[in-house]
């Protein structure tokens, strides 16, 4: 009989909440990341900062860039650098077609979303299209008229 693998538990490190109101995901793709002990230690402690990361693809390589990931405070002289740019893990086929995207016009890599897949440390990246003033607009009234809906229903119940 054979074993049946139950799914890694997800424990999410930090999400990247002004992505998904600043840009528009068209998709989104899971990538491994390759850390230093001392930054798997920040992470574990909850510590990141996705606001300013962006993806690149440089010579057939995927990299995470701008991503903070704060020294560890019990570290000592080999502590990380804080913004280095980490490599991200992908198949070939995975990068050429976040290549070809991304060669579209104002299609940029966003991170997403930082989180442990039972010890391994992921990113969500996705692929996204920035909105114009008129989209924010548009999603910031929207996001308010759900809002005034739901507390409608509250006072009636």
């Amino acid at each position: 009989m054979a074993e049946e693998k139950t799914p890694a538990a997800l424990k999410i490190i930090t999400t990247n909440r002004q992505a998904r109101f600043r840009y528009e995901i068209l998709s989104t793709m899971e990538a491994g990341l390759v850390l230093t002990g001392t930054e798997v230690k920040s992470l574990r402690a909850g510590k990141c900062n996705l606001k300013e990361g962006y993806a690149r693809i440089d010579n057939d390589e995927a990299w995470l860039v701008g991503v903070h990931i704060p020294e560890y405070t019990e570290g000592n002289r080999f502590n990380h650098e804080p913004t280095r740019p980490r490599k991200l893990l992908l198949s070939k086929r995975q990068i050429r077609h976040l290549t070809e995207a991304t060669q579209q016009d104002g299609l940029t890599l966003v991170p997403l979303r930082v989180y442990f897949k039972g010890k391994v440390a992921k990113v969500e990246i996705g692929v996204g299209r920035g909105k114009k003033l008129y989209d924010k607009r548009a999603t910031i009234t929207k996001r308010e008229t759900e809002r005034s809906l739901r507390q409608e229903m509250h006072r009636r119940r």
